[in-house]
Order: structure tokens, then C-alpha cells, then sequence
């Protein structure tokens, strides 16, 4: 929002004002609002000067418009000039910028010649004078401005600075000069003038139109004003277009500038209708399948069923809240004979702020009236806006207000918010004097009393004004005071730490994964949390799959990507989809994180109040209510695990590097991982294995080459690679036991075992560690072989078992003796034969 120092000059008194621009930032700032930047007044130099055009040529040898113009200062002097545009007229003031100005930009301006002719001067338009971006045309000044020889610089304004400032969205009454001269008077302690109370609004008889508002929901309230005869030519006064200016808008034409200046004066926007194109009853609605609307920018649109319009008899006449259509557009001045006159409609009305927003996205049409609709505007102010704007258009524009007013809906009731009288000094751990929060209160607008709370103690019972919605509760009292008292009042003191036992086991083992993982050459990254309903699909996940039973976001960031993820593929296998589009070919990412996994019947979410802790029972049922949020662990690799180059072809990634990732997690975690047979959506069901605790029978993850279907489906590279674990499935182990280190020697046994193609090697190793007993020290399987020598349907696996005992050296019979008995655990369990 951009403002000028003489506009907050209307509404404050001058003598409290300061007059450095920078000291009003600094006021704006004390009360929270954020000052974007201070524009200084444009740097312009030398004769700036009033003129009238007294002649124009138009040279017509060349491919463009071109026109000699002789411009007349006071007295017999004048100068001619060249100029390109063609919106002015013989008698119109304009601003000339004579040889040795310079203006903004370091753009100086000397005699030349140019065009056949010689150009004593430059005709300067709004943009070249530093007022704003307009450059259609040259700045013509309304009649009575200025007198001929006037200096330009003082008769426009152009010493002043404009500040602007990003307003937050919950404070949307800042989005106009008078909340933000509010804000600044309380900064200053200096008088206020609201200007919707200088606005009398008389009684009425009668409607102004009729009007039907069949969607109260999304239109509470709706204005009508009618002011017949005024005439669109007439020129608006330069202190209403240098006010539009300054705070960044193109003046137009008389209708459309009192409109937009009454919307940056007050707050409300306002929207005029010719009188003469409407027809019947205005109503307001919703859209109906099928319906388009013709905007005021051209545009046909397609209108949605969750669209507000406003109509007549003959269809939408506009899009409520964003922008007018074009069958009611009041004509321009050329579009009308000379003298003719429009009847205009004003439009002042309360809409609900989620239906304007939605539309305005919708539609991609952003504007300054649905900017503010979708912060809330006052719903008193309707009447006030209109029939401000009304008496602007009788006074400057020669119209005559109408007989009554339309005044459909009204303003909704206030609730008002208790607050104990001592609360904002408890919260800040300030003593505020006496009266502080009464009087501070009362600046905002609140109507304030004092009552007696059923604790005895004082209580503050406030009604917040129509403008401040965001005053609900206490704690937003509480905000107002500590604000407008100043958090630079507020004493900054760091709570002592106290004593801490350090990182928990299972933050330590967070980082140990974390770490061991970025050890093996994968690269931590933390992938985007939300995903859509269609990725399932993709993933090949059953209709009763678990983990399509997501929670929804309620604002998510992206529309398409609207809910939690119960696993970390989706975001992870996205990451790698975009590296491999940037050139990485080899690619092995990891990442640590929570998942969101609802109950089939999840529980209510209790509410409790924020004025003292929960209770026992509340507690229970929040956390009853909340979804499961494990931490998982994912690892996804494409392409080279090993490159290649002058030491050989390299080797790529495959299932066993994604099994491999798994059990190094389980080793970084503390406990050893067996891979086994598995079957799981999205991995290819041949080539996956499930992770189990060694000594238990939980699975707690699954690792292997993603299914080809789901590879085609996300864009993946041929033969992805991935794993996921879910980290807190693994027991947590505080205290690990103490390695057992032998002096003695170790023996290696190797036996090669045949057995059926569908008894897995974990099954065969489970059943020599069990057979070969406390002598045992590891199992590592090292060949494996099918053909003939050990017939159709089987295969030989060898492993080396290594033996060692703790308090001697073990001789060939006691190894031999333990290697028997597992090869007969083996040939029990299994049906497996010593090749």
C-alpha cells in the first residue's frame, strides 16, 4: 500500500505530522507495519512550467503521428514543441519541461532538431515526470489547476515522497489511507479524524434499485446508490489524480477515479453500473452450469458453479467482488454525443472473503477490489462508501443524487472478549500505567468497559469494531496492547538452560543412520511431504492398501499435491526424477523422516480452550486423536553404483544395493537385518526382500528393484533401486553389549549345500547359525550355481562359516563337529544335501 504524506494529512492533524518521511517509518514500524521503502520526490531540475496548447500542426509526411504544438506561457512567451501523443487538445493545460531541465533519470532536455522542425521543449507525460508508470500519454491538467507560467513542480506535488508499506494479510483495514492513519495517529499520540464518520449518511426513502440477494453467505450486505445526469467528460481535480498516483494508480476518467479513490480513501471498493443498461431486479448468486460473463478487460469467461455473480434479467452483469462485466460498463466520454450524460449505479457491498478469493484465482484475475475482499472489509462502511462516492460525483461530475437507497443485509453482531485487566502485564512481565490497556484498546476502536470477573479480579469486556475481526479472543487483546505499547518496551532475557542429559537414543541414532548412509556415497535430501491421490495409482498399490489412507491438508502449497504421505517414495523417487533431468546419471539419495499414518477410525480432535494447560483427559484425547508419525528411512539409486572409466565398465546399481543400503542401516541402528523373500507393492515381486530383525520375526522394511509398470509410470530410469524402513519398528537398543574379542585364532569351514530353487539363502543361513551353535561367528554366502550337475529345479549355495571360541584355539574335530551339525540343522529343516 503506497501513501503520501499529505493524503494521512486529511485524516491526522497537520501540526502532529511529522515532516520527515523517515520519521513517519519509523512511526509506522513501532505500531508492526512494515515499511517496504520510502520513495523520494522525483529528482527533477531547472524550468518545469505550466502551458496552455494554443496551436497544434499535425505533420502527416511521417509513418507516425506527429505534431507541432506552440504552447503559451504567462505573457507574450511560449515555445514550439514536438509531440507524438494525441490525447490533448488546443486549450488544455499541460506541463512543459524547458531546455535545461533535467528529469528523472538524468533525462535532460535541450533544444533540437528533429522531424524537420525545431522542438524548444519537451510536452511531459506522468511516467517522465517521476508520477508513475503511465506513458499512453501526455499529462494534461484539469481546467482551473494552474494558471499559464506556473511552476509545474510546486502546482503538482512533485516535492513530496510517498511511503509504502506490505501490509499483512490479517490486517487488511491497512489496505487504506484511513487505517492506516488510525495506526499512525496511535504511533504519535496525535488527533484522528475517522473519515467515515465526516460522512453523513441521510435517511432515505424508498429503494435506489431493486436488488435480490439470494446468497447471504457469500453476500451479507449489498448498497445501491444512484446518482442520475452526471457527465463522464468532466475532468477530475489534480488532487484526486495525484492522490491516485502516488499510491500507484493510473487516473481514468471522473466515474472511475472517485470510485478507486473512495476504495483507497476508506477501504470499501465501489463499482458503478450505467443505469441505462441495466435491467430489472439486481440479484446476486451464484453461477449456473454453463454461464459466461464478459469482464471489463475483454475477456469471456467460463464461469464456475462456485463463482458469486451479480445479475440482472438479462444474465451476469458481474463477477462479485473481482471485476464488472462489460454490458454495464458506463461509456467512455468519446462514446457519448457532446454533452451527454450517464445515470450511474454505485455498487458498495459485503462479500465473504473465501468466495472472492477462490474466484480471483480461479480466473487468474487479481484486483484491487477482490485484494481487499479477501482480507475482510468493514461491512459497515457499504452506505458510507456510496454515498461518499455519490456526493464526489454530484460535486465534481454536475450529477443529482437519485431518491433512496438499496440497503439489502446489514452488519453482522460483534461478539465482545472478556480479558482480565492484568493479563497483557502478566504476558509481557511489564507493569503498564495505569489505564494503558483501556486507553489502547479504545485507540483500536474497541468499545471498552471494566466488570468484575467471577474471580473477583478486574476484567476488560471489549466489543471490537466492525473492522477488526481478527479480535476473537483474549490473547489478540492482549497482542493489541503489547503492539501499541511497544515490543521495544518489552524486556529481552534469555531463560536460563537447564541441565540436559544430552541427545536421546533415538536422536543418536537418527544421525548414526544419517551418517552411515552419507559414508556409503548416498546423498541426504529432504524431499517434498505431500503427494496426490493419483500416485497410488502409479505405485500399483491395491484399492485396500493401508497406505492410501491419507490425511488431507487444509491450505495445502500445492493444489495438485493436497495430501500427507504415508512413505517417502513418492518425494524421494520425484528428487530423482528431476536430478536425472538436470544431467545426473548416477544417482543414490537418502532421507530421514516422518510419515503420516491414520487410523482406519480416527478420533475426534478435542478443542480445548488456550487459557490454562489441558486437562489429564484432554491430553489423552488430543494424542488419541493425532495420526501414528513413525520415522522412516528411504534410499533410492539409478544408474552407476561404480562408475565406470580407465579402471573397467563400472557397475550399475541394482536390488542388491538397495538390500545392501537396508542392512547397513540396520548395523548403524544397532541390530542386524536378514534380508528375505518379500512381496510389496512398488517393487518388482521377483526381485524384492523383506527386512526382519535378526532373532525376531518383525519386518520392518522392504528393499529391492521397483516393479517396471511403476518404473514407466513415474519416468524413472530402468531397473530403480529402492528401500524403505521404518526406523522406529526397530528396537531401540540404549545400552549394546560389549564385543567379545578372542585372542584366538578363527577357522574357516566352507560347505556347499544343494536345495530346491524356492528355499532362499537366509532360510539356509538361519538354519546353520541355529545348527552350528555358540562356535559359530558368522555365516557369508559366496557362490551360488544352477545346471546340470545339481539337476532342474535345484541350486548349490556356498557359504563360509567362520568358527572361533572364546577361551582356546579349536582344533579340525570341533569345527568339523560344528559344521556337521549345522549341515544337519540345514538337511532337517530344508531338505538340503552336502554337495
Amino acid at each position: 500500500m503506497r501513501v503520501s504524506a499529505s493524503w494521512l494529512a486529511r485524516h491526522i492533524d497537520p501540526a502532529d505530522l511529522p515532516s520527515s518521511p523517515d520519521e513517519i517509518g519509523e512511526a509506522f514500524v513501532r505500531v508492526g507495519l512494515e515499511v517496504e521503502d520510502i520513495h523520494p520526490a522525483p529528482e527533477i531540475t531547472g524550468p518545469v512550467t505550466v502551458a496552455r496548447v494554443a496551436e497544434i500542426s499535425e505533420l502527416t509526411e511521417f509513418k507516425k503521428p506527429i505534431r507541432y504544438c506552440r504552447v503559451d506561457f504567462s505573457g507574450d512567451r511560449h515555445r514550439y514543441v514536438i509531440c507524438g501523443a494525441q490525447n490533448f487538445a488546443v486549450g488544455d493545460l499541460v506541463v512543459v519541461t524547458e531546455p535545461g531541465a533535467v528529469l528523472p533519470g538524468g533525462f535532460a532536455i535541450a533544444r533540437r532538431e528533429t522531424y524537420g522542425r525545431t522542438s524548444d521543449g519537451m510536452i511531459a507525460s506522468a511516467k517522465e515526470l517521476g508520477l508513475g508508470a503511465d506513458h499512453a500519454g501526455i499529462l494534461v491538467l484539469p481546467p482551473g489547476t494552474a494558471e499559464p507560467g506556473d511552476d509545474a513542480l510546486a502546482v503538482l506535488g512533485l516535492t513530496e515522497p510517498v511511503i509504502e508499506l506490505a501490509v499483512t494479510p490479517d490486517r487488511g483495514y491497512c489496505f487504506a489511507v484511513r487505517g492506516l492513519a488510525r495506526e499512525l495517529a496511535t504511533a504519535l499520540d496525535a488527533g484522528y479524524a475517522d473519515p467515515a464518520a465526516r460522512v453523513a449518511v441521510p435517511d432515505t426513502e424508498g429503494d435506489a434499485w431493486p436488488v435480490r440477494i439470494t446468497d447471504e453467505t457469500g453476500c451479507p450486505r449489498f448498497v445501491v446508490r444512484r446518482v442520475d445526469g452526471v457527465d463522464p467528460a468532466a475532468p477530475s481535480p489534480w488532487w484526486m489524480q495525484r492522490a491516485l498516483l502516488s499510491a500507484g494508480m493510473r487516473p481514468i476518467s471522473l466515474i472511475v477515479d472517485v470510485t478507486n479513490f473512495v476504495m483507497l480513501d476508506l477501504g470499501q471498493p465501489l463499482h458503478g453500473y450505467d443505469a441505462a443498461r441495466v435491467t430489472g431486479t439486481i440479484e446476486v448468486r451464484r453461477a449456473e452450469a454453463g454461464e459466461k460473463l464478459e469482464t471489463l478487460d475483454g475477456h469471456t469467461r467460463a464461469l464456475d458453479p462456485d463463482d458469486l455473480l451479480i445479475t440482472d434479467e438479462s444474465g451476469p452483469i458481474g463477477l462479485a467482488g473481482v471485476m464488472g462485466g462489460a454490458s454495464t460498463e458506463i461509456p467512455a466520454p468519446g462514446d457519448l454525443e457532446p454533452g451527454g450524460r450517464v445515470d450511474v449505479l454505485l455498487e458498495a457491498a459485503h462479500f465473504s472473503p473465501t468466495v472472492i478469493a477462490r474466484a480471483a484465482r480461479r480466473h487468474k484475475l487479481p484486483s484491487e477490489a477482490s485484494k481487499r475482499f479477501e482480507r475482510v472489509v468493514d461491512p459497515a462502511l457499504p452506505p458510507v462508501a456510496a454515498e461518499r462516492a455519490a456526493q464526489l460525483l454530484v460535486e465534481l461530475g454536475g450529477g443529482t443524487l437519485a431518491d433512496g437507497r438499496t440497503d439489502s443485509g446489514g452488519v453482522p453482531a460483534v461478539a465482545p472478549v472478556r480479558m482480565p485487566l492484568s493479563l497483557p502485564d502478566r504476558v509481557a512481565g511489564v507493569t503498564y500505567p495505569r489505564g494503558a490497556t483501556a486507553r489502547r484498546l479504545g485507540q483500536v476502536g474497541c468499545t471498552v468497559d471494566l466488570d468484575t470477573g467471577p474471580d473477583g479480579q478486574g476484567q476488560i469486556v471489549a466489543t471490537p469494531p466492525t473492522w477488526r475481526p481478527d479480535l476473537a479472543q483474549a490473547a489478540d487483546l492482549v497482542e493489541e496492547v503489547l503492539r501499541l505499547e511497544g515490543y521495544d518496551t518489552i524486556p529481552s532475557e534469555l531463560p536460563a538452560a537447564p541441565p540436559g542429559r544430552g541427545l536421546t537414543a533415538a536422536q543418536r541414532r537418527r544421525r548414526a543412520v544419517s551418517r552411515a548412509l552419507a559414508e556409503a556415497g548416498l546423498v541426504e535430501v529432504l524431499p517434498f511431504p505431500f503427494v496426490s491421490d493419483g500416485v497410488w495409482d502409479q505405485f500399483g498399490l491395491d484399492a485396500d492398501d493401508e497406505r492410501r489412507r491419507t490425511v488431507a491438508v487444509t491450505n495445502p502449497l500445492d493444489a495438485e499435491r493436497s495430501r500427507l504421505s504415508t512413505t517417502l517414495l513418492p518425494g524421494l523417487l520425484d528428487m530423482l526424477v528431476r536430478n536425472r533431468s538436470r544431467g545426473a546419471e548416477d544417482v543414490a539419495l537418502s532421507t530421514v523422516g516422518q510419515v503420516v499414518q491414520p487410523a482406519a477410525t480416527p478420533s475426534a480432535m478435542p478443542d480445548p480452550a488456550v487459557t490454562a494447560r489441558p486437562s489429564d483427559e484432554e491430553y489423552a484425547a488430543i494424542t488419541a486423536a493425532l495420526p501414528a508419525q513413525p520415522t522412516h528411512v528411504a534410499v533410492v539409486l539409478a544408474g552407476h553404483r561404480v562408475p565406470r572409466g580407465w579402471w573397467g565398465t563400472g557397475r550399475t546399481a541394482s536390488w542388491e544395493d538397495a538390500v545392501e543400503a537396508a542392512r547397513l542401516t540396520g548395523a548403524a541402528a544397532g541390530v542386524e537385518l536378514r534380508p528375505r523373500r518379500g512381496e510389496r507393492a512398488p517393487w518388482h515381486p521377483g526381485r524384492c526382500a523383506e527386512l526382519v530383525v535378526t532373532g525376531t520375526d518383525t519386518v520392518v522394511g522392504y528393499a529391492g528393484e521397483l516393479h517396471p509398470k511403476v518404473v514407466e509410470a513415474l519416468g524413472l530410469p530402468a531397473r530403480t533401486a529402492a528401500a524403505e524402513l521404518d526406523l522406529d519398528a526397530i528396537p531401540l537398543r540404549e545400552n549394546l553389549p560389549v564385543p567379545r574379542v578372542s585372542p584366538f585364532p578363527p577357522v574357516a569351514v566352507d560347505v556347499a549345500l544343494v536345495a530346491d530353487e524356492t528355499v532362499a539363502a537366509s532360510d539356509l543361513a538361519d538354519a546353520l547359525t541355529a545348527g552350528a551353535g555358540e562356535l559359530l561367528e558368522s555365516v557369508r554366502l559366496f557362490d551360488v550355481y544352477t545346471g546340470d550337475q545339481v539337476g532342474e529345479g535345484k541350486r548349490s549355495l556356498a557359504f563360509s562359516l567362520r568358527m572361533r571360541a572364546a577361551d582356546r584355539t579349536l582344533t579340525g574335530e570341533e569345527a568339523n563337529a560344528a559344521r556337521d551339525a549345522a549341515v544337519a540343522e540345514a538337511t532337517g529343516r530344508h531338505g538340503a544335501v552336502l554337495r
